[in-house]
């Protein structure tokens, strides 16, 4: 089957400066001048609704429902962040996406030495359960859907959140959102890892089972593929790595004692989307379809919802740009539309300013407003998967999807996700990944417009308006940690703490319910992290395979 540019016919154009090395996807897919129906195999396309999901896991697609629009945010203090949600609720927002700051996703607390000087900058302070309480303040538990963006400690979000609801008269049955708790990725990618691998994964998926019993509408993992491609992976490497995380996952719960067809349908995933704009919706329809595979013909699930492929998506990351910061608003806005036609049922857009610092109200309000156009205006979701059926869409889903499979089979000839991650065969492949990118840029051969093309002489940084922290916000999240230390019964701490620790000694107890207490006890993150520390220890990163 001929795929290259030179091999499907038609004559070159005057003054086409394009090379045949032009012509390939980010991933290194050759792009066809012209696709054909001979490069489409039908039988992997499908309906939508349908196995193998190739078009979509709803038959109506976003007729029945429009996506949920969230903005990712948190900063400062438990009061601010919160005052930043009621704004995009009221601003036609349809769920909330929690960002926590650095020392709560690394499990200290904000007077500890190494985390003082990070508390509030890159997201809320979320230290114990009267912060958690404040978050929510005015806002219905039982009427929002809540994502966190939270690894190491999600365990302990999920456990607080769960306590909130309980002193606010929620029934936790009645919870909706996700919980990042993609621990895997953290070791390969962003580094807030805690604990080592293999108490990491029982933390993980004691976290999902107690979910399931407790909130079953709840998401108790977005596994997550975003963070390795910002970490320069391709869009293939992207499916790839996450879907082998994800059967890592469901090898541990199914050790754990879980039913496929019980947890398979609140597992779900997170992504990035990108600017090449046929390969990001492509890899979504492959993910889709590959992952209705892997759980029916692995795993042996027999439920059809087990085999749903759920997802969530930011537009931007690392696409977003420092220099020209507007043209961001552009990427965003193309990125949205692929997040869309790739079938995506939670989507953030990242704001144009998010590539230097918090966002403004008005930056974060044109965020919102971009999915709101996309959504009210362009009509791009009035029919369910409008690109099925395209040679080429077709085409390069086909190659996604070989491509991501040869990617598992190496992470599996190897070991497996856990054992590769342990070794530091998945992070050597992203950096060299990530060097190659970093070269074709640098090179111009990969186009940054603003960046490494059609930048102006002389030109100035125009980042807009600036955000800027209250200077007393970390003394507010002080005083009151200390006060709620003050004002607790620390006895009561004492011997929560006490059983939570009997619990992590003993592999098959769930550890969740001693979280609870501890959080219902005014614990602080540092204190239960502490404590599995204790009996845990902690990570240590491997000396990156050769």
């Amino acid at each position: 089957m001929a795929t290259t540019a030179e091999s499907t016919g038609g004559a070159k154009r005057a003054g086409d400066t394009h090379s045949p090395e032009s012509f390939v996807t980010p991933s290194g897919i050759e792009i066809p001048a012209v696709a054909t129906s001979a490069m489409v195999d039908p039988a992997g396309i499908g309906d939508p609704g349908q196995a193998p999901y190739t078009r979509g896991i709803f038959a109506d697609g976003f007729r029945g429902r429009k996506w949920t629009m969230r903005q990712y945010s948190g900063f400062g203090s438990a009061e601010e962040s919160n005052a930043r949600y009621r704004f995009l609720l009221e601003q036609g927002q349809t769920g909330l996406s929690v960002a926590l700051d650095l020392p709560t996703q690394c499990g200290y607390d904000p007077t500890d030495p190494i985390a003082i000087a990070e508390v509030g900058k890159v997201g809320v302070s979320l230290s114990n359960l009267a912060e958690m309480e404040i978050l929510f303040r005015d806002i219905d538990l039982a009427a929002i859907s809540t994502s966190f963006t939270i690894n190491g400690t999600a365990a302990i979000i999920l456990a607080m959140y769960m306590a909130a609801a309980d002193k606010a008269g929620v029934p936790r049955s009645a919870l909706t959102g996700t919980i990042q708790n993609d621990i895997l990725k953290e070791y390969v990618a962003r580094g807030t890892w805690i604990f080592p691998v293999k108490p990491s994964m029982r933390l993980v998926a004691d976290s999902i089972l107690f979910a399931n019993e407790q909130a079953p509408r709840f998401n108790a993992i977005s596994i997550a593929g975003a963070h390795v491609r910002d970490a320069g992976c391709t869009a293939v490497e992207e499916i790839a790595y996450t879907l082998s995380n994800a059967v890592a996952y469901v090898d541990e719960l199914v050790r754990r004692g879980g039913d496929i067809d019980r947890f398979a349908r609140r597992l779900s995933f997170f992504f990035y989307v990108h600017m090449d704009f046929f390969e990001e919706i492509a890899k979504f329809r492959a993910a889709r379809r590959l992952w209705a595979k892997l759980v029916t013909e692995r795993f042996g699930a027999q439920d059809e919802k087990s085999a749903l492929f759920r997802f969530g998506v930011v537009c931007g990351g690392s696409s977003l740009t420092a220099a020209q910061p507007l043209n961001n608003v552009v990427r965003v806005g193309i990125e949205n539309m692929a997040a869309v036609l790739g079938g995506a049922q939670s989507i953030f857009t990242c704001a144009y300013d998010e590539a230097f610092q918090i966002p403004t109200e008005q930056s974060a309000e044109l965020a919102l407003r971009t999915q709101q156009i996309v959504a009210e205006e362009s009509g791009i979701a009035n029919t369910v998967d409008p690109l099925g059926g395209s040679y080429f869409v077709e085409y390069l889903t086909d190659q996604m999807e070989a491509g991501i499979v040869a990617i598992m089979d190496d992470i599996d000839r190897v070991g497996g996700a856990v054992q590769a991650i342990e070794d530091g065969y998945i992070q050597m492949r992203i950096a060299r990944t990530a060097h190659r990118k970093k070269a074709r840029t640098d090179a111009g051969e990969r186009v940054v417009v603003g960046v490494n093309k059609y930048r102006r002489d002389n030109e100035e940084a125009n980042i807009g308006e600036v955000f800027r922290l209250d200077p007393a916000m970390r003394d507010t999240v002080i005083e009151r940690y200390n006060a709620i230390r003050d004002q607790r019964d620390n006895a009561a701490v004492e011997r929560s703490l006490a059983r939570l620790g009997q619990a992590a000694r003993n592999d098959g107890e769930n550890i969740m319910p001693f979280l609870v207490d501890c959080c219902h006890a005014y614990a602080t993150v540092g204190e239960m992290v502490g404590e599995l520390k204790s009996h845990w220890g902690e990570f240590e990163e491997p000396p990156l395979a050769g």
